[in-house]
């Protein structure tokens, strides 16, 4: 019973700061907001939209941006041409599994052999060290898997840890880019609700140009 409670408030602490964020000028109520409980995993097709103007930013400095989104597509491909595609989005609070373990782990658990998989996922930053080494062992293990990874943020990046990961990740045959201002278009317009089913269009912020130059550099520095 203890648990159905906690679920619920849990819930309905979820649904007051999908409602709450609309003040984007105060830093620090936003991040009061954003909050999740922790030990979770939600899923869903798609995100609030203050989520996203907040945990996608590729600002240079990620401060309270403490977990990660994960959007997905995922085509399967059969011998006879057919493709099942599926696409949806995951959070965590980096407090349980994070984001790409819990796709592993929740979203493709297993892959079929019969079966080519192309998955694309954009995330609000680039992976842990440990997550990484996840994603490395699965390519390893699973020669029908093509995963191309698009990142708003380096995670970290100045850990010498974090760059050999990411080396790892390349070595193993995963296609790992920056977030470009098309691709936050993109996910705005696929996994970002849109307000009584009217399409708006996205508004990238003054700086998302720059800021993906910056990551770019960063990111061929280290996979050179």
């Amino acid at each position: 019973m203890a648990q159905k409670e906690e679920a619920a408030a849990a819930k309905k602490k979820k649904k007051k700061n999908g409602e709450d964020l609309e003040n984007l000028d105060d830093p620090e109520k936003l991040k009061e907001l954003i909050e999740l409980p922790p030990f979770e995993i939600v899923t869903g097709e798609r995100l609030p939209a203050n989520f996203f103007k907040f945990q996608f930013r590729n600002v240079e400095y990620s401060s309270g941006r403490n977990k990660t989104f994960l959007c997905y597509v995922v085509e399967a491909q059969g011998k006879g041409g057919q493709v099942q595609a599926s696409r949806g989005y995951l959070e965590d609070e980096h407090a349980a599994a994070h984001a790409e373990e819990a796709f592993f782990n929740t979203i493709l658990p297993a892959f079929d052999p019969a079966l080519r998989y192309n998955v694309t996922w954009y995330v609000s930053s680039s992976p842990c060290a440990a997550c990484a080494d996840r994603i490395t062992k699965t390519l390893s293990k699973t020669k029908n898997l093509r995963l191309l990874i698009l990142v708003g943020r380096l995670f970290m990046w100045e850990e010498p840890e974090i760059q050999a990961a990411l080396k790892k990740l390349k070595e193993a045959g995963c296609k790992l880019r920056i977030m470009k201002p098309q691709d936050f278009e993109y996910v705005w317009q696929n996994f970002v609700e849109q307000e009584e089913g009217e399409s708006k269009a996205f508004q990238p912020w003054e700086d998302v140009q720059e800021n993906f130059l910056y990551y770019e550099e960063k990111l061929a520095d280290i996979l050179k």
